[in-house]
């Protein structure tokens, strides 16, 4: 079958063209913008790429067309699908069709930390023998790659609560009905789609639903939201995972971390809910990773994989591309990328580097491209959140309206974190503040316009 992506760039819908090229299919794709590493990799996989949305891509007539959630009507290509009468369908819709039928399907959502619990759910299964397939928003630095068709009954995906495409707007995970679900935590954001926490509930629930009897939900015990989705209805099994103290009743399977030092989470006791507890000695800090490694080795256990195991997985898993990645260590500064763009991932990760560097200066810096945080929300908490660092730096350029963060700044008298409206003035000011021993984190979602290393540049020259 020839299969055409559209947007095929994206990290998901690169990852549905991997697994299509595995499954045997004829994969093109087009997208706005084609450029290296992402073009490299789909290449050398197989996909044929085009640059730009044009109605003549479609001129060799595909079987189906699968039209990523960023493209709308008034799309070229768009157009041209609907025009011509051709098949189509969304990236989450063709995944649940074509790989995750008759597979034991484990999903992972949540706010933050989908990325990171779907790469260690799985190593952990890879490395239990059990040759699971995959697709993650992230690159495993374990695997290499996105996506892999596995051998395996079992494949893990992350979870994403966003919407499906432009003709269905319910969210993406709906589609994959899972046996195992992971919900990490429930926040507001996507406010571009969402009108409110109570909307992005509802999806949640949505979820909860598609969720067989003999399922297993694994939930943030400390999570109040996610809490009171599951009050409006739960018909699987459940259990509860925390670092802290959970919201979960008493019956509820728990699973716990017991440490003398959460924040920095490289040594803690995993706690089962038969009370035996699982050393784990491993090189990934912050709280947040603490709650994302119990959240795993729970489903891992669902699928067979005894803690001990699971545990030892641990210690050799190496990370994330862009998760606290450690991109140079130049003049005796380290610097960091980091796709926290979120409060309270933003905080988790700053307090994380905190515990394991208490005596180094930590330096932020703060690119701000998602939808909910460029139009205001979270103005007060992405302040408190990067407060934990010495300084911070939020890039401000003139096209984009950043004037409540400002006034907010500007009424609290916070000097700790300051707006810089370029790159270059960025570089100015880091060139007067950056000294040996320094961690310095750049916290993006997107390509910062390559600030690591020009950085880097910087710091040698100097």
């Amino acid at each position: 079958m020839h299969i055409h992506i559209s947007a095929v760039c994206g990290t998901f819908m690169a990852g549905i063209a991997r697994l299509a090229v595995a499954s045997g299919h004829r994969v093109t794709g087009s997208d706005a913008n084609v450029y290296p590493p992402m073009s490299d990799q789909l290449r050398d996989c197989g996909v044929e790429l085009m640059t730009g949305y044009r109605a003549e891509n479609l001129d060799d007539t595909p079987d189906m067309v699968v039209i990523g959630n960023a493209l709308s009507r008034g799309n070229p290509e768009v157009e041209a699908v609907l025009e011509r009468g051709l098949p189509y369908t969304s990236g989450a819709q063709w995944l649940a069709d074509n790989i995750l039928r008759d597979r034991w399907v484990l999903a992972v959502a949540g706010t933050h930390g989908k990325t990171t619990t779907s790469s260690l759910l799985a190593w952990i299964l890879e490395y239990a023998g059990l040759q699971p397939g995959f697709l993650i928003g992230g690159v495993p630095q374990n695997f290499s790659a996105s996506a892999h068709l596995g051998e395996g009954p079992f494949f893990v995906v992350e979870a994403d609560e966003y919407d499906t495409a432009f003709f269905d707007k319910r969210s993406k995970f709906v589609h994959y009905r899972p046996r195992t679900l992971v919900m990490n935590n429930l926040e507001f954001d996507h406010a571009d789609i969402f009108a409110d926490l109570e909307a992005i509930k509802t999806q949640f629930h949505h979820l909860v639903r598609t969720v067989p009897g003999s399922g297993l939900i694994i939930w943030n015990g400390e999570d109040s939201h996610l809490r009171d989705t599951l009050a409006r209805g739960c018909w699987s099994d459940a259990a509860c995972f925390s670092v802290e103290a959970p919201l979960c009743d008493a019956q509820t399977p728990r699973w716990h971390a017991r440490t003398e030092q959460p924040d920095d989470g490289r040594v803690f006791t995993c706690v089962d809910p038969a009370g035996q507890g699982h050393e784990v000695q491993w090189s990934h800090g912050g709280r947040h990773n603490v709650a994302n490694a119990l959240a795993a080795i729970a489903a891992a256990r669902h699928v067979g994989v005894p803690p001990a195991d699971a545990v030892a997985a641990l210690r050799e898993f190496t990370g994330i591309k862009r998760r606290m990645e450690v991109r140079a260590e130049v003049a005796g500064v380290t610097i960091y990328d980091d796709f926290a763009h979120h409060p309270t991932a933003i905080a988790s990760t700053l307090r994380g580097l905190r515990a394991a560097a208490p005596s180094e200066k930590i330096i932020a810096l703060l690119e701000m491209r998602s939808n909910t945080m460029r139009m205001g929300y979270h103005k007060e908490r992405v302040a408190n959140a990067l407060k934990v660092a010495d300084l911070a730096i939020i890039y401000a350029p003139t096209d984009v309206n950043l004037d409540a963060l400002r006034s907010h700044l500007e009424s609290t008298g916070e000097t700790s974190v300051t707006l810089i409206d370029s790159i270059e003035h960025i570089l100015e000011r880091l060139r007067q503040e950056v000294s040996a021993g320094d961690q310095l984190v750049v916290m993006s979602n997107g390509s910062f316009d390559g600030i690591h290393d020009k950085i880097a540049m910087m710091l040698a020259a100097r």
